[in-house]
């Protein structure tokens, strides 16, 4: 009986705060696998048996409201070839929204959130994952905006020419003056400069230039896991006091330090496989699974993530926490946590914990959509005092 009364306190809080998840990178695994032709694959049928994270049934079962797909390409693609990607994988994100309106309804606004949400549809936003998206030009980026991004990860594994990322080797010092007009357009425009995946340094640069709320679309906290890719308790203060929000990722390697060491020696790996094979060939696949069985992933699971939940909100407080699972961009996950269905168990770890609805409801919905909303009058004061950056790169 205990656990059908938290079930059903946990459906409860859902029905009116469902969650918006601030990362998925089902439109990546869709490119790979189907070429994003979606007669090839059926979500609306669970895809359990096929390894993907993400499907309508599973979604609905998990309690989402708006999802942030993003738009990632690699960053071995460069320049016009990573725009020309970049688009595909937007267009295919208005394809997926197109073929089921019953399920899905593309959101450029925190208002367009709601109006989803009381539709009874999952609100479908745009993500960009990798400032070389817009090959250092302020018109693709206007245009990445006009096509429904809301948000742009300043870089991805690699530095941009203008921005250091958290995995690679500093450069510019966090910001160049270019990177800190990029900023200034994306407050500008109304897309939230994402922190996840840049350097403490940039982290800095950013925040000490945006007039909008800090956003990490899938990170961590730091004190936890000391992965670079996770959130330092310094700039967790300035996520409070920017009203800002960390959507807290599922991701293993970032939730506790056996499993970020694991992934490290994973990633070498994969380089090295690379170089041998060509990057997810038939016999990339075959030595990195034969690696794989030879030495499984360490365990991690809801007490992880939510530990990581509760300090951040110990930390930026309890309206700058959020969830960014990072499902379908990840290889492994959290023993208990392995698709989108599972969020109520996170939840629920956290209800017992003596986490309160309204506080729940917060990390669900309120405090993302808040930051959305910030965002975007954060734009119209912008707007109202400057025009179109004309800045060029170089």
């Amino acid at each position: 009986m205990a656990d059908a009364a938290v079930d059903d306190r946990i459906r409860a809080v859902l029905a009116k705060a469902p969650v918006i998840d601030g990362h998925n990178d089902f439109p990546w695994q869709m490119r790979r696998r189907t070429r994003y032709d979606l007669s090839g694959l059926d979500i609306t049928a669970d895809q359990t048996a096929t390894g993907l994270h993400t499907d309508l049934p599973r979604l609905r079962a998990g309690g989402m409201g708006a999802q942030f797909w993003s738009v990632y390409v690699p960053c071995s693609l460069e320049g016009e070839a990573a725009v020309a990607a970049t688009l595909e994988q937007i267009d295919f994100v208005h394809q997926l929204v197109d073929r089921y309106p019953d399920h899905l309804a593309l959101a450029r606004t925190a208002d367009e959130v709601e109006a989803a949400h009381a539709a009874g549809k999952i609100a479908s936003l745009i993500g960009v994952e990798g400032g070389h998206s817009i090959a250092c030009s302020m018109g693709t980026l206007r245009m990445l905006y006009a096509l429904g991004a809301r948000y742009m990860t300043l870089t991805h594994t690699s530095n941009t020419p203008w921005a250091d990322s958290a995995t690679d080797d500093p450069v510019v010092g966090g910001l160049s003056e270019f990177g800190r007009e990029v900023v200034r357009e994306c407050n500008r425009l109304g897309i939230m400069a994402d922190l996840s995946h840049v350097a403490p340094s940039t982290m800095h640069a950013t925040l000490d230039v945006s007039t909008a709320p800090a956003f990490f679309s899938h990170s961590s906290a730091r004190a936890l896991c000391d992965h670079p890719r996770n959130v330092p308790d310094d700039v967790l203060v300035r996520v409070r006091d920017t009203q800002g929000v960390v959507m807290v990722t599922f991701v293993p390697g970032f939730l506790n330090e056996a499993c970020h060491q694991w992934m490290d020696a994973m990633i070498a790996l994969e380089k090295d496989l690379g170089v041998a094979h060509g990057m997810h060939t038939p016999d990339f696949d075959a030595a990195r699974d034969a690696w794989i069985a030879d030495n499984p992933v360490p365990v991690s699971g809801t007490k992880d993530i939510a530990d990581h939940i509760e300090h951040v909100r110990d930390v930026a407080g309890v309206d700058g926490v959020g969830i960014g699972g990072d499902f379908d961009g990840i290889e492994e996950t959290p023993v208990d946590v392995t698709d989108v269905s599972a969020y109520p168990k996170v939840l629920a770890e956290l209800a017992a914990r003596g986490w309160s609805d309204p506080d729940l409801a917060k990390l669900t919905w309120g405090n993302a959509l808040r930051v959305l909303r910030d965002t975007e009058a954060a734009a119209r004061a912008a707007r109202a005092e400057r025009g179109p950056s004309l800045a060029v790169f170089g």
